[in-house]
């Protein structure tokens, strides 16, 4: 089994910067988890790590893709798998950086994909997840409790992603969780999520489409609007599909940018809510200062010892 880090939080949070410097300090290789950061050309705007900024630092699963080709959560995992494993036969960390919760979860949960299953799979999961945002998790622990004690006596109260799932497999199989051979990962998993005050991040984020655009986020979508644009599978990407009413001369340059600004917040806002509702993360914020580099290392070597 390999341990493998994920850095997991809502965009423009400092992901690239800490994955890099966790990578240098802890002799680590970083694999891309976003789902644009794939397509090759488009940079500025999916905030890719440059060659600079990966400070010599081996990146994966960047710029391996053309804007018109469909890239998928299965073809993710399975690529991040392969990287793992050729990360971990080097004798180096796996670092994951990204904020594309979907293909996270399905990687470190090792989500099945597709067919009806996963869908009823997937409903079942939401209604569980409801009821205990309503009840709360100490009720949630005791639906489990009554259905099979054994399998309850191992998942802590406070682990509901992992109560959700137990009763999950229990409702689709109609037997007991603790009967099942499990579907989980063959690699361990610890996630180490980036937040900060909402307004913060929200100027942050405000800030950061400002430099996208001093730094050519315009020509870098108006070749993506030539090639096709909304029609490409890249062309859905924040950054770039708001910018194609303005090409085409139906909105002012000002109302394009200051709607990629509220679709960035409105995403990051969607990004909190799936980390902490769907995944286990450890939380810091590095941005206020509450937390530091030194305290993440030192949470990270203590679990890479255990």
């Amino acid at each position: 089994m390999t341990k493998v880090i994920a850095i997991v939080g809502p965009t423009a949070v400092g992901k690239t910067a800490l994955s890099v410097e966790l990578a240098k300090q802890l002799n680590g290789e970083v694999i891309s988890g976003d789902s644009m950061q794939v397509y090759r050309r488009l940079d500025v705007g999916t905030a890719k790590v440059t060659p600079e900024e990966q400070q010599g630092i081996p990146h994966h699963l960047i710029d391996i893709c053309d804007v018109d080709e469909q890239y998928s959560v299965a073809r993710f995992k399975q690529e991040a798998n392969s990287a793992i494993k050729d990360i971990a036969k080097r004798g180096h960390l796996p670092i994951i950086a990204g904020g594309t919760g979907f293909y996270l979860q399905a990687l470190t949960d090792n989500l099945s994909l597709g067919g009806k299953q996963d869908k009823d799979s997937e409903a079942i999961r939401q209604r569980w997840q409801e009821l205990i945002d309503e009840n709360g998790p100490e009720w949630g622990w005791q639906q489990l409790n009554a259905k099979d004690p054994q399998a309850a006596a191992n998942i802590p109260v406070q682990n509901i992603r992992r109560v959700i799932r137990a009763l999950e497999v229990i409702e689709i199989s109609k037997k007991p969780f603790s009967e099942q051979e499990q579907r989980t990962s063959l690699d361990e998993y610890l996630l180490i999520g980036l937040t900060t005050d909402r307004q913060v991040l929200y100027q942050r984020i405000n800030q950061r489409v400002d430099i996208m655009i001093q730094n050519g986020l315009l020509g870098e979508a108006r070749a993506l609007y030539e090639q096709g644009g909304k029609n490409l599978p890249a062309g859905k990407g924040i950054g770039y599909h708001e910018l194609f009413p303005y090409f085409a001369g139906e909105v002012d340059l000002d109302y394009a940018v200051d709607k990629i600004k509220l679709d960035s917040r409105h995403y990051a806002k969607r990004q909190l809510t799936w980390f902490r509702n769907k995944m286990t993360v450890n939380w810091f914020d590095l941005v206020s200062g509450q937390n530091s580099i030194n305290e993440i290392k030192s949470f990270i070597e203590d679990w890479l010892r255990n």
